[in-house]
């Protein structure tokens, strides 16, 4: 019998208000923020990794309710336009009108491109996140922000959609890879690097129960990360401001995956290789002091995260990349930078000089070894 309790942050958006519930157990029970009528029709969208695992204890929870099911392949790779399209016919198909609900289970990818989904088809319906990654449970699954990729750049494609509820069962993460339960810390340790350091500290402290998965110390990181996010969308959901700071890490990243065709790294890992080069950065501008990049480079070795830009990655590319980001405004790369641990900032006056300079000090701590 599972013992630990169920944990509820709440995110705080007026009339699109919604409850993260988090607990261990909590997939196969229909929870009352699922409060789908009998008769209703529903689509979960799920991939062939987690499909097999969960998906008919999902179903089975769903008594008296319309139930179909997408099951779509698995990877970054396939966060296109055709996968979203499908989406959106299989929803023609069923003959699904504007009561209808979207069920996303599974990682980040299922989760935003499920999301972009409810959110055009009939302009706007309803959609759950039953996120099972590490990442889309602390990161992707809250906030509202869904779409799919375009060749040329990262989720460049989408809208802001906020789900009805979303609920984190912690038991998912035992099946969880451990290269992808990795990944996840990156988001973690983001949140904590740009606003929180006692959660850094935390997790400095707590990295070996965190890595052996126990419960109750992974049911505390999800919550305090899903806090400090859920504060966040509260104060700006539409990333006008200080959203913003969530991006830490995640210029360089995005563009390190458009250059490697989404196939080299995972999302996570990517960012973590982001963040120490705009923790290198924020040291070279004088912007923290001198040793946060060390820090964080040994937090994000403790769970076993990569640090460096891989050397064939040409400084040049990373940068023309960077201007199709989201972020740039005006033509000026608008990078989250740090000014001390837990104190995040977005800067405009990194020139290319300066960020180039931080990406090739990246590059070259493959050659020496040290963070």
């Amino acid at each position: 019998m599972n013992t630990t309790a169920i944990q509820t942050v709440q995110v705080k958006l007026a009339e699109r208000s919604y409850s993260v519930h988090i607990g261990a157990g909590i997939l196969a029970d229909r929870h009352p923020c699922i409060d789908i009528p009998d008769g209703s029709t529903v689509l979960i969208v799920s991939n062939e990794i987690v499909a097999p695992l969960y998906l008919q204890s999902l179903k089975d929870s769903l008594q008296g309710v319309n139930v179909h099911t997408l099951v779509l392949p698995d990877g970054e790779q396939f966060k296109t336009l055709e996968s979203w399209s499908t989406i959106i016919n299989t929803l023609v198909d069923i003959r699904a009108t504007r009561d209808a609900t979207v069920i996303t289970l599974g990682g980040g990818v299922i989760g935003d491109m499920g999301g972009f989904a409810a959110a055009a088809y009939m302009r706007g319906i309803r959609f759950i996140q039953i996120p099972t990654s590490l990442l889309a449970q602390v990161d992707a699954s809250v906030g509202g922000k869904t779409g799919f990729n375009h060749p040329q750049g990262k989720n460049l494609i989408g809208a802001f959609h906020q789900p009805a509820c979303v609920l984190i069962d912690i038991d998912t993460l035992k099946t969880l890879p451990a290269r992808e339960f990795s990944a996840g810390m990156a988001e973690v340790i983001k949140i904590a690097a740009i606003r929180d350091a006692d959660f850094l500290g935390w997790l400095e402290n707590n990295a070996e129960r965190i890595n052996t998965r126990e419960p109750e110390t992974l049911i505390d990181m999800i919550r305090r990360s899903v806090q400090n996010k859920a504060e966040v969308v509260a104060e700006d959901e539409r990333e006008a401001g200080v959203r913003a700071l969530l991006n830490f890490g995640h210029s360089f990243a995005h563009a390190l995956e458009t250059l490697t065709n989404y196939s080299e790294y995972l999302h996570g890992e990517a960012v973590a290789i982001g963040m120490m080069v705009a923790a290198r950065l924020s040291e070279q501008r004088g912007l923290c002091a001198s040793g946060f990049s060390e820090r964080l480079g040994n937090i994000l070795q403790a769970f076993g995260l990569p640090l460096d830009m891989p050397d064939n990655s040409h400084p040049d590319q990373i940068i023309e990349l960077m201007k199709l980001d989201k972020k740039v405004i005006a033509g000026a790369h608008r990078l989250i930078l740090l000014t001390a641990p837990g104190q995040g900032i977005i800067d405009s006056n990194s020139d290319n000089g300066q960020i180039k300079a931080a990406i090739i000090a990246s590059q070259s701590q493959q050659q020496t070894g040290t963070p």
